[in-house]
Formats: C-alpha cells, structure tokens, sequence
C-alpha cells in the first residue's frame, strides 16, 4: 500500500537532529516559553518576513487569538461579521463564532477553490469588520483583488495560513500579505511537528502584544492580567523540532513540486479533473486534490489497487450539524465540491517508483 502520506519517513530523515533538540530542552530544565519558542519565534518570522511570530497551541488557537484581540482592541465586537470561504476546513468558522463574531459565507472560485473576490462586496454589510481568507490546499488566494476590496471598506484581512507554509505570492510569503496570519504546525502540514503547535504572524506592533498577553492567560507580567486570556503557547519541545525541520521547508516544497509536476504533466484521464494552478510559487502542494463524478466508486478503485486516498473534506461546513443555523443556506459550488474532490499522495517522500504507479492507476480508471 502507497500510504497518504508517510510522516514516519519524513521525521526520520531528521532523527538524530530531532533527538539532538528533545535533549536540548530535557537538559535545559526550562519547558515553557522558553529560549526554543523565543528563538522558533525569531526564525520563523525572518523566514516568513514578518516583524513578528507568536507561538500558540495550534492554528485553530491562532485565530480565534487574532479575532480576539481585535476585540479587545474595539477593532471588533460581538455581532460583527467576518467574509469567509465556504470551502474550507471547519476550523476557519469555529475561530468566528467562538468569538461571538457571525462567519458570512462566499462562495469559492471553481478554478482554484479558494475564496472568489468578485462575490465579497456583494456580501458586506455595515457589521463587516473583516475578510478571513484561507489557502486552501497550498495554493495562495487572490490576495491583491482581496486587499483592494478590504481596503476600500477598511476591513481587516486574516490569512489562514494553515496548508500553504512557504508559498509565495507576487513576491511575499503567506503570513505577510494581510493584516495577520495563523498557521498550523499538525504533524500532517508541511511544516509539522510532532504534536500540536501554531503561530500567528503579523508587522502590527499592537496586535502582537495584544496576542502575547492572551495566550497567557491575559498576562504581559506574570499575575498582572490584562485580558481575560487563555492558555495558549507553543511547547518547548514542539518548537525545538519546528526549528530543525524549518531548515528543511524549502527542500520539502521542492520535493512536493516535482511529485505535482508529474501528476499535472502525466495524468490525462478525462474522468479526472486535475487542480489548476495560478503560478508556480504561490502552491506548496499541502495537497493534490483531484475530483471526479463517482467518488465512492474511484476510492474503491485506488484502495483495489493499493493507493491510499482522503477526503478533504466530505461535508461542508454549513451543512454540519455543529451549524445548524447555517444547514439551509445554499452553496452549490462548495457542495459540489465536497461531494466530487479526493486526495491522491503528496509528500517529500514520494519516491518516483510510486508516484509513477499513481499515475498509471489514474490513467487506467475508467467510470
């Protein structure tokens, strides 16, 4: 069997340096918010060219983080709206409503599957205080068409960074491009821990202290508390692990890359839609998500063949039933999408043996 994605071959890669950093930390005697947060912290916003980098607990965490400082900060409160994609991970709308803000669906653009600008104005509304914009899949969303719109309403742009570590766009890297960005560090990502871990980005001065105070329980001082805060950091041992495999990120993308370029360049089953690209750097390839008419039938079809498959994601958020309120709202294309898209192999692993079998299962699948 072809695994999904294998991440016990991706770390081992990294053994000896991974094991070098646990007993870094062991041996430091210090376990939370300490020199590896601080120095993970540094190297990741060098690398994603932002002022600033504030460990969290996971990139869910990370978002609700920024929606609530900017409640905090009455740059937002309770009532108000945030534009989101309907395609995406649930996680993006849990981040909303936990803050008592209301998530205002758009549908996504076919071509890329991320959020269509052309349907946001028609969507905003005096209580709409902000775009959440997801880069789904790896692939970069229309960030200039989006900060146009933003601008010129005076909303705030928040990235969800959680599937597109290193991509670029025009020239700047995700977690730059808006007004703040979360990213997720789950063991799957591409660039994974080996447990939780998230972090926000920002160049807003304000913002990041706003966040270093919630994720501690509201304190800039320790028992001075002032917000009502979480408990939301970034482990020590999470963040030694992320400083070693950060120095392998770009490798990793380009690995992806040639595993993307075979399949674009190599599959042509008409029953196989292939994803679409806007440019070469803006998709890290987090995924390749392919779609179909009869997906039931092709993941059978895979798993005959000893290809390992994933659905991402087979309800829409809307039609869950964590959303009630938002079950009868009508999203052809996201629904679309979710009851067609399935998830071939991608990783840095991928040797070329198997992604040419792959290809080859793909070619010879017929409905």
């Amino acid at each position: 069997m072809i695994p999904f994605l294998d991440l016990k071959s991706i770390n081992t890669q990294y053994r000896e340096e991974l094991i070098a950093a646990c007993t870094r930390v062991i041996d430091s005697g210090w376990y939370i918010l300490g020199n590896e947060v601080k120095e993970f912290e540094k190297e990741f916003a060098e690398y994603c060219e932002t002022k600033y980098c504030l460990g969290v607990a996971s990139g869910l965490d990370g978002l609700i983080l920024i929606m609530r400082a900017y409640i905090e900060q009455s740059d937002m409160k309770p009532g108000d709206e945030v534009i989101v994609p309907a395609n995406t991970y649930i996680a993006s709308i849990l981040a909303i409503s936990e803050n008592g803000l209301i998530p205002v669906l758009v549908e996504p653009d076919i071509n890329n599957y991320n959020l269509d600008p052309s349907l946001i104005e028609q969507k905003i509304t005096r209580k709409t205080k902000a775009i959440l914009t997801v880069h789904l899949y790896g692939q970069v969303s229309c960030m200039d068409e989006i900060n146009i719109i933003a601008k010129k309403y005076s909303l705030k742009v928040i990235e969800d960074c959680a599937q597109a570590h290193g991509a670029i766009y025009k020239g700047k890297k995700v977690g730059s491009i808006g007004d703040a960005a979360s990213f997720s560090f789950y063991p799957c990502k591409n660039l994974g821990a080996l447990g939780d871990g998230g972090a926000v980005t920002t160049n807003d001065r304000q913002l990041a202290a706003t966040i270093l105070a919630l994720r501690n329980y509201g304190s800039h001082k320790k028992y001075i508390n002032l917000y009502k805060g979480i408990n939301s950091r970034l482990d020590e041992i999470q963040a030694a692990f992320l400083r070693v495999k950060l120095r392998y990120l770009d490798k990793e993308i380009e690995l992806r890359r040639v595993v993307a370029m075979a399949y674009l360049n190599s599959i042509n089953n008409p029953d196989i839609q292939l994803p679409k690209i806007e440019s070469y750097d803006a998709h890290v390839w987090h995924l390749f998500v392919i779609s179909t008419s009869r997906r039931e039938q092709m993941s059978k079809y895979f798993d005959s063949n000893g290809i390992e498959t994933i659905i991402h994601y087979p309800i829409p958020p809307h039609k869950q039933l964590a959303y009630k309120e938002l079950n009868s709202v009508n999203m052809p294309i996201s629904e679309d999408i979710h009851q067609k898209v399935i998830s071939i192999p991608m990783g840095p692993t991928l040797s070329e043996t198997e992604y040419k079998r792959i290809i080859n299962v793909c070619n010879r699948y017929r409905q």
